[in-house]
């Protein structure tokens, strides 16, 4: 691979390591402190969770859901309401997933089936689901005590004999497994295009890669035993991406998202019913607002009519800062995560430094404008994708 494809392949994660070097730079090093490695990942759970549904909404043809701050309100209204009303986390958490898959089969009927417009379809609900939420809740803030539902998202995971000291060997161990998973994982796949005969990058650069991956994961994971250790909540989110990385790269279903977006005609003339495509993508996009509501509630213990806001948003941006083409067709859950991690990247920093928060706003849009522009003038597009 010669230098400028490399440099196309791996923009942003370069781009992630510059901003992540800048702002361990400007904070002193408050950055890398273990406390706030660890909430880079739980503040940015929800937007790592939608953004990975988001991406299937884009595959599509540059469609986004702008319904999903609403119904990550209306979700948590709805929890919060039937928990402080006494009724047990372990029915209210199904329930409020059942409504929310009950939104994207609403919205993924007539955006699939009746052809509505995502962008009008999806705004209607944006409305109507904040609206909703409001009306639930009383336009009160409601305060979520119910211990089982927050230790079910907002715990951490403590293994007698491993954690009963400062610092919490288990999440260590865990990263040590993972990094093994990864390494066994890259010397499969060598191993199988080898035997099919495909082309493959330099063993010296696929190792290279793979010990940079591998020292970032025992690095953070050791970061985190010297806080409190592995968070729920980082198991919901790892659960997420795994499912989602296997859907789009590994089963023909999700192969369906990418030859929708990259020619729909053609699609359909394959066989592909791109109706149930468009159906699958927004009814999934839901469900995990859904979960990404229940995960706010539990980690701000309560809701008010303004949760969510803008949390649409950040999932759209994620996707697009990740690579994903605003044309539809192209993207991956790796980029989404390398996108969301950079956001999150570039809200903490500012927030450690001080930056006034209208100035965080001014800095995720240029980024956010960046990162369209480079996929559009790298492909040479000058309009749709065909």
């Amino acid at each position: 691979m010669d230098t400028k494809a490399f440099m196309k392949k791996y923009t942003m994660v370069i781009a992630l390591v510059v901003v992540f070097v800048l702002f361990a730079i400007l904070t002193g090093g408050r950055l890398l402190a273990a406390q706030n490695l660890s909430n880079l990942l739980l503040q940015n759970s929800y937007v790592l969770i939608m953004a990975c549904g988001m991406l299937l909404c884009i595959l599509t043809g540059g469609n986004v859901d702008l319904s999903v701050g609403s119904t990550v309100c209306l979700v948590g209204a709805v929890a919060a309401q039937l928990l402080a009303g006494g009724l047990p986390a372990l029915v209210v958490i199904p329930l409020c997933l059942i409504i929310s898959m009950l939104i994207g089969i609403w919205q993924g009927f007539w955006i699939g089936y009746i052809h509505i417009p995502p962008f009008i379809c999806t705004l209607a609900g944006m409305f109507l689901f904040r609206g909703l939420g409001r009306a639930i809740l009383g336009s009160k803030t409601v305060t979520i005590n119910d211990d089982t539902f927050l230790n079910i998202f907002a715990s951490y995971i403590n293994f007698p004999g491993l954690d009963d000291g400062d610092v919490k060997w288990s999440a260590f161990i865990l990263g040590c497994i993972v990094a093994l998973v990864v390494i066994m994982n890259k010397f499969i796949a060598r191993f199988n295009k080898r035997k099919k005969g495909y082309k493959q990058d330099p063993i010296v650069s696929d190792a290279a890669k793979t010990a940079v991956i591998v020292l970032m994961i025992l690095a953070y994971t050791w970061q985190l035993a010297h806080f409190r250790g592995i968070s729920v909540m980082a198991l919901w989110v790892v659960a997420v991406v795994v499912v989602y990385a296997f859907l789009t790269s590994k089963v023909a279903m999700g192969r369906y998202f990418y030859a929708v977006g990259g020619n729909e005609k053609a699609a359909k003339l394959s066989g592909i019913d791109t109706k149930k495509v468009y159906f699958r993508a927004y009814t999934s996009m839901s469900l995990l607002a859904g979960l990404s509501g229940l995960i706010v509630a539990a980690r701000i213990g309560s809701v008010n009519g303004d949760t969510g806001s803008s949390f649409e948003m950040d999932a759209i941006g994620a996707c697009f800062i990740g690579g994903a083409s605003a044309y539809g067709g192209s993207g991956n859950i790796a980029g989404v995560v390398v996108g969301a991690i950079l956001l999150g990247v570039i809200n903490q920093g500012m927030s450690i430094i001080g930056l006034d928060n209208n100035f965080q706003y001014i800095v995720k849009g240029a980024v956010l404008l960046v990162a369209v522009i480079f996929d559009v003038v790298s492909n040479r597009k000058t309009g749709k994708a065909g």
